[in-house]
C-alpha cells in the first residue's frame, strides 16, 4: 500500500483510522480519510473518504478478450 500525497506542488494528508485494513497493492490518493474499521479491497485506488466500517473498492472490472494474444503475436510477426 502506498499513500500518494504529493501532486508536484503540495503535500496532502492521508488519515487511516484505528483498525482499518488496507489490502495489498492499494493506493490512497491524498487528501483522503479512511474511517476506523474500514476495509480497502486489494489493488484499489482510493480517491474519496471512506466511512468507518465500510468496504471500499476502487478498481476497474476485469475484461477478457478471447484470442487477443494470438492475434497480437501474429501481427507482430508479420512486421
Amino acid at each position: 500500500m502506498i499513500t500518494c500525497n504529493y501532486d508536484g506542488f503540495g503535500k496532502y494528508r492521508t488519515e487511516i483510522g484505528e483498525g482499518a485494513f488496507v489490502g495489498t497493492n492499494s493506493s490512497l490518493v491524498a487528501p483522503v480519510r479512511i474511517g476506523a474499521g474500514a476495509y480497502i479491497g486489494s489493488g484499489s485506488v482510493i480517491t474519496d473518504d471512506v466511512e468507518a466500517d465500510a468496504l471500499a473498492l476502487g478498481r476497474g472490472r476485469q475484461v477478457q478478450k478471447a484470442g487477443w494474444a494470438a492475434e497480437f503475436r501474429a501481427s507482430k510477426q508479420k512486421r
